[in-house]
This record gives C-alpha cells, sequence and structure tokens, in this order.
C-alpha cells in the first residue's frame, strides 16, 4: 500500500509539474517545434530545469543510498548499446511528439485538463506499443528457458 500511495503522489506532482509548465498543452509543445513560424522556447527551460533537476537528484541519491526506500535494489540499465532498435524508437517517439503536441507522460495531465485529442493520441500510443511487442517477438522468437 505505501508503494501505491508514493507512486500515486509522485504522478500527481509530476502531472502538476506538467500543467503548471503548460507542457500538457499540444499547441505549446508544437509551437517549440515550429522554428519558422510561432517559435516558443520555454520548452527548453521546462526542460533544462528537468535535466538539471534529475542530474543533482540522481548524483545525490547514488552516492547516498545502496537502494530505494521502497525497494531491494536499483534497477538501472546495463546496455549502453546505440543500436538501430533505439534510434528508431526514439525518432519514432520524436515525430509521434512533434505531431501530436503530447508526449507519454504529459498526456495523462492532458485529459485531466480537458484536451480530448489526447484520447486519440494515448490510443494511438498504445496501438503502436501493442505493435511494436508483437513484431519484437514475431522478429526475435524467445525461447522458453
Amino acid at each position: 500500500m505505501v508503494r501505491f500511495v508514493s507512486a500515486l503522489l509522485i504522478g500527481v506532482i509530476f502531472g502538476i509539474g506538467i500543467a503548471l509548465s503548460g507542457m500538457a498543452n499540444p499547441a505549446k509543445v508544437q509551437n517549440f517545434f515550429d522554428v519558422a513560424g510561432t517559435w516558443d522556447p520555454s520548452l527548453i527551460f521546462v526542460m533544462g530545469g528537468a535535466l538539471v533537476t534529475a542530474a543533482i537528484g540522481y548524483r545525490l541519491l547514488f552516492a547516498t543510498r545502496d537502494a530505494p526506500l521502497l525497494e531491494r535494489s536499483f534497477v538501472v540499465p546495463s546496455s549502453r548499446t546505440i543500436d538501430a532498435r533505439l534510434v528508431g524508437g526514439s525518432a519514432l517517439f520524436g515525430i509521434g511528439w512533434g505531431i501530436s503536441g503530447f508526449c507519454p507522460g504529459g498526456a495523462i495531465p492532458a485529459i485531466g485538463l480537458g484536451y480530448l485529442e489526447t484520447l486519440v493520441f494515448m490510443s494511438a500510443m498504445i496501438a503502436g506499443m501493442v505493435i511494436a511487442r508483437t513484431l519484437n517477438m514475431a522478429i526475435l522468437k524467445p525461447t522458453a528457458a
């Protein structure tokens, strides 16, 4: 129950931050990508602030703790490989973000703010995840151990 409540609290704080920064508004995000028209550079400051905060937070956290408060150990990706799947997935993420104006993290608060087009985005995102997982399973054909 403590893990659920902490996850809920962190999600609410994140959602409030996204809403206050305006990043739940798809037009604001799309204007960032419209450098030849109505360019809005505020996304740079929101992302820069998040990056600096996360960098400092991770540095302090990993230096002072062996494990998170509610888990046995940190889960950190072990692969540092940049391959076609990573680059392709990143490109698809960026294209989807630029076209729709939503990223997955900002889409949930956007539903609460009344942006109904978010439902179209969320449906497309979930469909894309299902298609990617299906293709991944078909191509990699994992074997049972």
